[in-house]
């Protein structure tokens, strides 16, 4: 046991004492806390939060009430600067159905104890906002899909329902409804502004129509067929997200990926990194009608697209990850052509960079634009590069080292001002930093096997998995149950946090400025419905 681990044991074993059930090391990062008492459950979170500034990084329930008669809640927050995660747990009895709200002390939980409600049935008593967030005016109340006793294939009927929007009312205030369909091949999301003029006073958001049900579909699967439903939860985030999601299931049977497959993950996360920074980069650009940099941006980024085919078969790089490593090795001789294309990348992006900040247009509409505030962006637990824009230094790479990031350097692009620029600025940044990641890589690797089976998955069982994806931080937390097949899979995208940073940072703007800052976030309808 690491002192860290024994000095945040030893801390909170003083401060609440009697009030902890049990304590649990697991996987050497992960500390559980049973906490004996419901109602110390927020004491013990926002200790944990403030006392060492953890981060919230997620919440879920599980419907345990075939084992011992209850519901579970679990919150997890990261200690950055020790590399742990802790996991405060405490059981919700049928009867009563409720637990005191964390949310109502740390507003990072919000959404979390939301989709609690909605999937469980389990009231968060004293929620600042306690509206629906997964579940449609037209779903039934009392229909929860996350407990054990509803089966997969049910069609429950639909109710009269209308969204439960917020009026601002005054003379000259107007509402103006967008979505959930829109232009162009982006995924529905039904957004609802009230303006005084232009400048928008407040933005309502109603997500979830891409809810596709992916925790309850892989409920009773095996971890080899759930890892090819882990692909398809964010396309533009395949393997972040696969790769999350083996991370778990290789902790959970204990097993140490070769080093070589650890390397070519890395290499497959970074080129994800930077096809999609390219794209952001090139839309940012587009949406203030600079065509010339749109144009530039997506030429290059069509360069690390063919290299992502040519290399693994798929230009999301799909059908990549393994349980235990990779499925398939990358030739030492194709090293060079990927530090050609990267080097093309990088020279190609220097000019661009040049291109957009000296100029006086492009500025203009980036810098001061959907400003968000550090202390926002901390309190309502903004995560990756949306918060890395408001001055908030946190990156999984090197918080949780995972993989071989622990032996290649790079740096954390960190930006104050929290507006469209700075949210460019960091793509651009992240871009040159993924590239020097690479080429450390290809320096380090070594030949050797690229995957190890795994032979046996425990039974009741738990483990998170996570990665840096590029949007920010993906964490995947697998239980098991007496057969080794999954119990509970929850699925943390950095969108599911991200998405409440767009109703602060769009206040005070105008209409028009809308799309744009609204793709400087660039936010993932499919990660955060799942």
């Amino acid at each position: 046991m690491s002192s860290q681990v024994e000095t945040v044991i030893s801390e909170l074993r003083r401060e609440f004492g009697e009030h902890l059930d049990e304590t649990r090391v697991t996987h050497k990062n992960e500390i559980y806390y049973d906490v004996a008492s419901l109602d110390w459950l927020p004491n013990v979170c926002s200790f944990v939060h403030h006392q060492w500034q953890a981060s919230f990084v997620c919440a879920w329930a599980s419907d345990e009430r075939s084992r011992d008669g209850a519901f579970h809640l679990h919150y997890v927050f990261s200690l950055d600067q020790f590399g742990l995660f802790v996991i405060v747990c405490s059981p919700v009895s049928v009867e009563d159905s409720e637990f005191p709200s964390v949310a109502a002390h740390m507003i990072a939980a919000n959404w979390a104890e939301r989709e609690i409600r909605d999937t469980f049935g389990l009231t968060p008593v004293g929620h600042p906002h306690l509206k629906r967030l997964w579940a449609h005016p037209d779903w039934p109340s009392d229909n929860y899909t996350m407990r054990k006793d509803f089966p997969l294939n049910s069609q429950p009927p639909r109710v009269e329902g209308d969204f439960e929007f917020h009026r601002v009312e005054g003379e000259g205030v107007f509402e103006i409804p967008v979505g959930p369909v829109h232009a162009g091949i982006i995924e529905p999301g039904h957004f609802r502004f009230s303006v005084a003029g232009e400048p928008i006073i407040s933005l309502q958001v109603q997500l979830g129509y891409t809810h596709k049900g992916t925790e309850k579909l892989c409920e009773g699967l095996s971890v080899e067929h759930a890892l090819h439903v882990s692909e398809r939860i964010s396309g533009d985030s395949s393997f972040a997200h696969s790769m999350a999601f083996c991370h778990g299931a290789e902790r959970l049977a204990h097993v140490e990926v070769p080093e070589r497959a650890q390397y070519l993950r890395m290499l497959c996360l970074e080129l994800e990194r930077i096809y999609n920074h390219l794209s952001d980069i090139g839309m940012i650009a587009n949406d203030i009608a600079f065509l010339v940099g749109y144009s530039h941006a997506m030429r290059v980024r069509e360069q690390v697209m063919t290299l992502n085919e040519k290399l693994m078969g798929s230009r999301l790089l799909r059908a990549m990850n393994s349980l235990g490593g990779v499925r398939r090795d990358i030739p030492d001789a194709a090293f060079s052509s990927i530090l050609s294309t990267l080097a093309t990348v990088r020279r190609e992006l220097r000019d661009l960079a040049e291109l957009l900040f000296t100029s006086a247009s492009v500025l203009d509409r980036l810098e001061t634009t959907g400003v968000l505030a550090q202390k926002i962006a901390r309190d309502v637990g903004i995560v990756g590069l949306a918060a890395r824009a408001s001055g908030i230094d946190r990156d999984f790479r090197r918080d949780h080292p995972h993989l071989q990031y622990h032996r290649v350097s790079f740096k954390v692009p960190l930006y104050k001002s929290g507006d469209v620029n700075a949210r460019t600025r960091v793509r651009v940044d992240e871009v040159f930093e993924s590239i020097q990641i690479i080429e450390q890589v290809l320096s380090q690797i070594r030949p050797g096997p690229i995957r190890v089976p795994l032979e046996k998955i425990p039974t009741y069982a738990q483990a998170l998995g996570y990665a840096e994806g590029w949007r920010g931080p993906i964490v995947h937390a697998i239980q098991t149950d007496a057969a080794g097949k999954i119990s509970r899979y929850k699925i943390d995208d950095p969108s599911f946090h991200n998405w409440p940073a767009l109703i602060f940072a769009v206040q005070g703007n105008i209409v028009p400025d809308f799309p744009l800052i609204n793709k400087s976030f660039n936010l993932s309808y499919s990660g955060n419905d799942r």
